[in-house]
């Protein structure tokens, strides 16, 4: 499985804000040639009547432990921003997250490549 950079936290963190940008490697950008390996090349999925959640899991568990709705900043763009809500990090380990894109009228797309996050215990 593939993963983002991964992004260290400590337990009770709420911050920092992520922000995501969706796109798609089958389609190319505007003034682009699609190169299936180059993420520059892609064109951005349009955002507009959907909705963008970040499901959170322990690595090597299959049960989500919390599911975070983003907030799209930018929808022709792409683009979505998502803050931890309280109690999201309450254990130290390492965890995946998936992001999906839910469109009004139900259809889902579910970027494959993972975010990964290590967290520590705080020092309280």
């Amino acid at each position: 499985m593939a993963y983002s950079d991964t992004i260290k936290l400590v337990t009770g963190d709420t911050l920092p804000e992520l922000t995501f940008t969706l796109k798609d490697s089958n389609t190319a950008a505007t003034g682009q040639t699609l190169d299936p390996e180059n993420s520059n090349t892609w064109a951005a999925i349009d955002l507009s009547n959907g909705a963008v959640r970040l499901r959170i899991r322990e690595i090597g568990s299959s049960t989500v432990l919390t599911t975070i709705l983003c907030t799209v900043t930018n929808p022709t763009g792409g683009v979505c921003t998502c803050l931890f809500p309280s109690g999201t990090w309450t254990t130290s380990g390492t965890f995946e997250g998936e992001l999906e894109f839910t469109k009004n009228d139900g259809n889902i797309q579910t970027v494959q490549d993972l975010v990964k996050f290590k967290v520590r215990d705080d020092f309280d």
